[in-house]
Order: structure tokens, then sequence, then C-alpha cells
């Protein structure tokens, strides 16, 4: 940027470096081309040096980062989308589902080790010119609007979605209530050659009998008492794009005979009208129920589940997803983190609890608890109780620690000894801060050093 004097004002750019052995020489390099470098070496630090950070370049040094903050390197990358994640990866860890995932779902582009620090300069530099192209419009809040998962179930539906989307057959999604049914299918639509076309939803179920054939289709002016003027239906309005349509088991049988209608000729008739309308879309439906079991009840057209289920794909429940539970509430915390500023995170009862409790509600239940938590909580930590959950905590989980002043020796050495001296992974453990621990532990020596003098 050019002043009036003519000179040249150089505007500094925030960079986030992720790594448990920072290079020097990438630092150097980083900050001749104008970058503000944070190291961290943590989670919390990440997001400590992310408050209130617009946008940022960001360097995650995957090759230092433990397999066991794998995690928490998904739940931050997932939460911070303003955010342009390079990955910094050794060949050998391409093979680690959990390092691919990162990688292909989290940042903008991935460097193989040994490279040269110019290479990994230009990938930062050229990743974050890529997010700055975003309008406001289209930044997301964290955890909005985006699939998150690392199970194997999770793994299969990602590379799923891409080979489903390239193509226009009809999907059939099925899954339980509350899984991400509609996230499946606004991810098939936004991976589509339709992409940039309409996606048009609507809750089968949701609708009055009397009033599907109306929303599907549309009306004419006069087609009955109250139609004062034309109204576009759903299917209609989803022209060139994608219709989804969810809980379709529980469409009627009427306006199943409608769509099968439409979808074998691909025009509609609008209630109340003559004339027939070409419509260019494609379909996707989704359902909690069993369509074969429907059919075979007859209360299911089988013509139309035949016309329907040419692709399948099914929701896994979050009860079945293993460590994706602590990772969606850990993104979630972030996406709603505002209501409570003086919360810090979960406690490990909680965590235990998560992992423990059936979820009938699936992730949706999970938002509501997490987001209920945050507002109703007096505590700087998430607890089980809090979660009401507390009844799924196991007994020998470590108690959220209130106050510094009940620490007790044996406490801080469980918690050590389960997370193998790490001391990070400690004291978030215990609700405290990792300096605070430290200091506990200097206390503890100093006073086992005076014991012995003694």
């Amino acid at each position: 940027m050019s002043l009036s004097d003519g000179s040249q004002f150089i505007v500094s750019r925030r960079l986030v470096y992720w790594t448990k052995a920072p290079s020097r020489e990438l630092q150097q390099q980083l900050s001749r081309r104008s970058w503000l470098v944070s190291v961290v070496d943590d989670g919390h630090a990440v997001r400590r040096a992310l408050e209130r950070v617009d946008h940022a370049g960001g360097i995650l040094d995957l090759s230092t980062v433990p397999n066991t903050e794998l995690l928490d390197a998904l739940a931050i990358c997932q939460a911070a989308s303003d955010v342009a994640w390079v990955g910094l990866v050794e060949p050998r860890q391409l093979s680690i589902a959990a390092v691919r995932a990162v990688l292909r779902d989290y940042c903008f582009d991935y460097v193989t080790l040994p490279a040269s620090n110019e290479c990994i300069v230009d990938a930062v530099s050229h990743a974050y010119s890529m997010i700055m192209l975003r309008t406001p419009r289209n930044r997301l809040k964290p955890g909005e609007g985006r699939m998150i998962g690392t199970c194997e179930a999770m793994l299969k539906l990602f590379e799923k979605i891409p080979r489903i989307a390239r193509t226009d057959a009809p999907v059939l999604i099925s899954g339980e209530s509350g899984t991400g049914k509609e996230l499946t299918a606004i991810a098939i639509h936004e991976r589509s050659p339709r992409a940039n076309r309409p996606f048009v939803a609507i809750n089968c179920g949701a609708i009055p009998a009397h009033l599907v054939q109306s929303e599907l289709f549309g009306y004419e002016r006069g087609a009955f008492t109250g139609a004062v003027s034309r109204k576009i239906g759903r299917i209609e309005t989803a022209n060139h794009g994608t219709l989804f349509l969810d809980e379709i088991a529980d469409l009627p049988l009427e306006s199943q005979t409608s769509l099968l209608r439409f979808l074998q000729e691909r025009t509609i008739q609008r209630l109340g009208g003559r004339n027939t309308v070409h419509v260019d879309v494609r379909v996707i439906s989704a359902t909690h129920a069993n369509l074969e079991e429907a059919v075979n009840a007859g209360r299911f057209r089988a013509d139309l589940y035949h016309r329907l289920c040419v692709l399948r794909i099914e929701q896994p429940a979050l009860r079945t997803r293993g460590k994706d539970i602590e990772v969606l509430a850990q993104c979630m915390f972030e996406r709603y983190k505002s209501d409570a500023p003086h919360v810090k995170g979960f406690s490990a009862s909680a965590i235990a609890a998560m992992r423990r409790y059936p979820w009938p509600g699936n992730v949706r239940e999970l938002i509501n608890r997490v987001r209920r938590a945050l507002v109703m909580t007096d505590g700087t930590i998430l607890t089980a109780r809090d979660l009401e959950l507390e009844q799924w905590a196991p007994p020998d989980v470590v108690p959220i620690i209130k106050s510094t002043e009940q620490l007790n020796d044996h406490l801080i050495d469980q918690a050590l000894k389960r997370h193998r001296g790490r001391q990070t992974e400690a004291a978030r453990e215990l609700g405290i801060s990792r300096s605070t621990l430290y200091r506990r532990l200097r206390t503890q020596r100093l006073a086992e050093m005076t014991t012995d003098a003694g």
C-alpha cells in the first residue's frame, strides 16, 4: 500500500503457528514476509491466540502434535472457520484417518516434510489470500453448517458424498432423527454441478395433509377459496437446483402419486392450472422410518420407493460415533461460548458422561444440552451435572476442582498418571491452567524438600 508521500506501508497479518517444536528459521522467514507470528503448543493456547481475531493464517504442524491431541485439532480447526490453516505432515502420517480428516476437511493446503521454509510460507500466503476472498455473509459461525466426524462411519460417508454429488440420481438418506440428514443433503448439493442453484427443503411431516399438494406444486389464482394470487410451489422453486424432501415417509398417499408422476415426467401442473411446467431438479429425500416396512404395510408406494432410492446413505447415530461425541461437544462449545464467556470448557466427568450416554436425540440433543448448560451454569467448567447427565458419569472420574485451595496431591498425582505426565492434559482434566498446575507441583517439591531437610 502506498502512502501520500510515496513510501510503502506494509500491512502485517496474524498467523498462529501450532507446533511442539517451533522452527526459528521458519519464524524469521514469516516475519520477513510481514506475518505477526504467535507460537502455540496446545489447543487452549490456540483458542486464546484467536480471540477477537477476524481472520488469520495458520500453520498446524501435525508432525509434532501427538495423536492424542488430534481430536482437539479437529475441534479447533472446525471452530476457527476464518483461519487459513496449512498442515505440515510427514508422509507416514497420511495413513492415519484422523490426520487425513484434518487435512481434507479443515486445511486449505498441506505440505509434506521435509520442505523448504519458502514453500511453507508460500502455501500459507496463498491460503490466506483465498480466505480473504470470502465475504462476511459467507463466513460461518463455529460449527454452523458443517459436517464433523472422525469415526469410521463418518469417514466412509465423507468419501461417498463427492461421488454421489457428481450424479443427478435420486438419493435416500436414512437415519434416526437429529443425526444431521439435512446437513448431508446440503453437502451433496454444495459439491454438485447445481451448487450455485437453489437448495429447497420441505419437511413432509410438518405440513397438514390437505396443504401438501399446494406446497409442493403451487396453485393458480382462484384455484380454491383464499387463492387470491398465483403461488409457486417448492418443486418449481427448486428448478435447476436440489429439492430436499425430509421425512418422506410422512407424505400422504395422494401426494405420493403426484410426486411419482413428477419424477417420471419431470413436469408439474399447478393446482387450478391447465399448463404443464417443465422442472429440472435433483431430488434428495430423507427419513427416520423404515421405508421397506412402510411399503410392505401399504403406507408407502413401492414404485415411488424405488424411484427415490437409487442411491442410499445411512446416517450413523451419535451413540455409535465414539470420540466424535467429544469433538462435536467442543465445536458446539466454541459456537455458543459467547453466551457464557466465563466458562472455559468441559470437566472430565462431563466428557465421560457424554461418552456413556446413549443420545436418543442424537446431535440435535447434544447441541441443546451444551447450549442449555452454558446458559444455566454458574461455574467456570461444564460438569456432568450441568449437562443433566450426572447419572451417566462413572464414579472414578476426577471431580471438577472449584478452586486451587481444593486441590490435593492425590488428585494431581492421579491426573498426571492418567495422562502419562502430560501437564497440559492433566490441567485440562482438573479444570485449571497449566501454569497453576506447574506452580502447584513446584510447591509440592519445595514442601518435600523441607520435610526431608527436617
